[in-house]
């Protein structure tokens, strides 16, 4: 049987809701969003952005800073720009790493398959919510 989230979650790929709602019955963890974060076979982030709170080498510019992003987005909007961003910005660079269908140059591995499981989408989430300068 199909779960909530799971049928919630095929909607969503489908277009038909947009990724207000979290992903997962289980709460985010920043601590694993943030090795995804970092993690350059992964998330890949740091490829085109920057966090001034992490020490972490070769930060790209490419895309928006992120070091104050959780006082500028609420967790809802984080989550629809990594989601799917193309919802916000059709000509985004930006990977769409929950969205399954209408991608363009994917490889053969990753057909049908999100870049990330709900679940690292919802750590991530949470991770860079955290990101807050004082």
């Amino acid at each position: 049987m199909v779960g909530v989230r799971q049928y919630i979650g095929g909607l969503l790929l489908c277009g038909h809701l947009h990724a207000a709602a979290p992903l997962t019955e289980v709460p985010g963890d920043a601590q694993s969003g943030r090795d995804v974060f970092l993690d350059r076979d992964a998330g890949h982030c740091l490829l085109c952005h920057q966090v001034e709170q992490l020490d972490a080498p070769f930060q790209g510019n490419l895309g928006p800073d992120l070091s104050d992003i959780g006082n500028r987005l609420s967790t809802a909007e984080l989550r629809e720009r990594i989601v799917d961003p193309t919802r916000l910005n059709p000509e985004t660079v930006m990977p769409a790493y929950y969205r399954t269908s209408d991608l363009r140059q994917v490889g053969t591995a990753y057909l049908g398959k999100p870049l990330l499981s709900a679940q690292q989408v919802e750590d991530v989430v949470t991770f860079i919510s955290t990101l807050k300068r004082p």
